[in-house]
């Protein structure tokens, strides 16, 4: 075979073998011919409700029918890992990346403006400079918000002992997230005749003293819906319990590993709400730009019924009554 020959057909070789590998993304048909979709999961931490979040998603894209091969990848609470975890779905060129938590958000729209990106327990996407605006995104990124309905989380102080006065909130000084919750029961404490303390912590290993200090200067505690006090949450509702601490909290994921009472919303409702969206981006060939920024539909009242008895409180009282029972 002349030379000339021997290297056209070398160089047409090369280029059925990119077309056929999709040039590093893993794309196939199922059994069934539908397409199977490449999946890269950036998740900040590992604690209940962004596991949950992450699991409705994954449950959700196999009710709706959605192929997925999924890439799950966990940045043990450091934020320079989601900015590694997001460059690595970029050079895999996976179909989609779904980032939980406001740092994996943050990063995936920082590593790539092209590859469509879904968010989820994201407090406020507008602040934290994902999204332009909840109605209109802009650009390859959507998700859904984890904003908790704190007016009504408030008022449930009072519902319960109507002497508590003030109120404190444990937070990382790292997490946007909560800076943002923080802010809002500021302005909205007054109107239930609530003060407020806050006591931030860097890290875990600060969590018990600053737990301990806080306690000393509060009637209740608040716990917004922050990744860092989530992964110790158990550690924090021992010692609410110990010291016979009221405590409300953002979401219901709290409630279930030890704190006493929540209006929240459902992290798993919410990953499965998101994968909606992944089915209208990857099958419906819907541009993320197109899709509004997602609220909980529901939230849900549910009650620790455990750290209601060690409190010895009135499992009578309206508050109580209708909510849903966990024990721990």
């Amino acid at each position: 075979m002349k030379k000339g020959k021997l290297v056209s057909l070398l160089s047409l070789l090369i280029i059925v073998s990119l077309i056929a590998s999709g040039c590093g993304k893993t794309e196939s048909k199922s059994a069934s011919g539908e397409n199977t979709y490449y999946i890269g999961i950036s998740q900040l931490v590992e604690h209940p409700a962004l596991d949950d979040a992450r699991r409705g998603f994954e449950d959700g894209l196999k009710e709706l029918g959605v192929n997925a091969k999924i890439d799950y990848q966990n940045a043990t609470g450091e934020i320079p890992n989601t900015v590694s975890i997001a460059e690595k779905f970029k050079k895999d060129n996976v179909d989609l990346i779904y980032a939980i938590a406001t740092p994996a958000a943050q990063s995936a729209k920082q590593v790539t403006s092209d590859i469509p990106v879904l968010f989820s327990a994201v407090t406020d996407p507008v602040k934290s400079q994902i999204v332009n605006k909840w109605e209109d995104v802009g650009d390859n990124v959507t998700g859904t918000s984890d904003k908790a309905p704190i007016e009504s989380q408030l008022k449930m102080f009072k519902q319960i002992d109507d002497s508590i006065k003030k109120i404190g909130i444990l937070y990382s000084t790292s997490e946007a997230n909560s800076e943002i919750q923080i802010d809002e029961v500021k302005k909205l404490a007054p109107n239930e005749d609530l003060d407020v303390v806050t006591v931030g912590v860097n890290n875990v290993n600060e969590i018990p003293q600053a737990i301990d200090s806080l306690l000393s200067k509060v009637d209740a505690i608040y716990t917004p819906s922050d990744n860092l006090i989530a992964s110790s949450i158990e550690l924090v509702s021992t010692k609410l319990i110990e010291k016979q601490m009221i405590s409300v909290s953002a979401e219901g994921a709290h409630v279930n590993n030890g704190t006493l009472l929540t209006n929240g919303l459902n992290y798993y409702e919410l990953g499965k709400q998101t994968a909606e969206m992944a089915k209208e981006i990857l099958v419906d060939g819907k541009s993320p730009s197109e899709i509004p920024v997602g609220i909980a539909e529901k939230t849900i009242t549910t009650v620790n019924i455990d750290t209601l008895e060690k409190l010895g409180l009135d499992k009578n009282l309206d508050i109580f009554k209708d909510a849903k029972k966990v024990e721990k």
